[in-house]
């Protein structure tokens, strides 16, 4: 028989006991509460926001079925006109939660509402770089049956196509709102992109799942990488006096254009450059600038075999040698 008494026997009349002692650790961890200050954005709004801007950038792929010429206008400009509104709010929320409310409501709204006009109108131009995008898949991956399937299916292009949204809105200085869209991008496809990196055109991520790359990377045009492939910083240099992290500084590599990258594969540095027309092989480790044109690999481990029952090792590698 349901009882009213908690797994340990104890009745619910501990429960608020529980409550006030869980209070109490809101003044002794003050770091990860957020009480009496501005309303910060809300991380559900801006999923949905994504939710409708997809639906614009990929129109009759999304919930909205049966549109043609007719009448996409319409679903369009319905969505838009929400649109602003809703993305202006957030932007206000950001402004102020940076400034603790220190700028005046007035200046947050009035620039929020600038911004959000600059990001929409950036929609044409980010419909372009998605259709080349899904072009840069479908060339890319024999495996793609139509531009249909990549477009409902392949999380490389779902991220990056979040990822173009965001670097629009870290372009444009808000703080906060684009971490929040890259990492709802990054819980769903597993692909870690910083919206302060910089993509190239035409940009393809096969695969996908634990690919990170970093604030300060740079990737050209045309360039193709495979799941797991890290671009990431060498050293986090702190400062001498304070012993801060200094910031601000270039730590992710440049990737120039018509690079592939392999799975698993790891460049690092702020002044490692992988030259055009490059290849970084499976599992390579980089930390030094390669000319272009250059393939970069790991020496092949050797497979023995001998017989034996089964269960047994029927195989062993050898060492493996980093090779240019």
């Amino acid at each position: 028989m349901a009882t009213n008494a908690n797994a340990n026997g104890k009745p619910r009349e501990n429960l608020p006991e529980l409550t006030a002692r869980i209070v109490a650790t809101y003044k002794e961890r003050e770091s990860i509460t957020h009480l009496g200050h501005s309303s910060l954005p809300s991380y559900r709004e801006v999923v949905e926001i994504l939710g409708d801007l997809r639906e614009i950038v990929f129109p009759g792929f999304g919930r909205r079925q049966n549109l043609h010429m007719g009448n996409v206008a319409y679903h369009v400009g319905d969505l838009i006109d929400g649109l602003y509104d809703r993305i202006r709010h957030q932007f206000v929320r950001a402004f102020q939660c940076q400034c603790n409310g220190r700028e005046p409501l007035a200046d947050s709204e009035a620039k929020a509402g600038a911004f959000a006009l600059q990001f929409l109108e950036r929609i044409p131009a980010l419909r372009g770089m998605a259709a080349d995008d899904v072009k840069a898949a479908f060339e890319g991956d024999p495996a793609a049956s139509n531009l249909d399937e990549i477009v409902f299916c392949y999380p490389g292009v779902a991220a990056i196509t979040v990822y173009r949204m965001a670097h629009e809105v870290y372009n444009l200085g808000v703080p906060l709102i684009p971490r929040m869209m890259s990492e709802y991008a990054h819980g769903k496809t597993g692909i870690d992109i910083h919206p302060g990196a910089t993509i190239g055109r035409e940009f393809f991520i096969d695969h996908g799942t634990g690919v990170v790359i970093g604030q300060t990377t740079q990737i050209g045009d045309h360039v193709k990488i495979y799941q797991g492939v890290t671009l990431g910083a060498l050293s986090f240099p702190r400062d001498e006096t304070t012993g801060d992290l200094v910031r601000g500084r270039k730590r992710h590599p440049t990737i120039e254009d018509r690079v592939v990258i392999y799975a698993n594969a790891t460049i690092l540095g702020g002044d490692t450059v992988i030259g055009r027309d490059s290849v970084i092989g499976s599992s390579a480790w980089v930390t030094r600038s390669v000319a272009p044109g250059t393939t970069v690999t790991i020496e092949a481990p050797n497979l023995r075999y001998r017989e034996g029952e089964p269960g047994e090792a029927r195989s062993h590698d050898d060492h493996l040698n980093f090779q240019i």
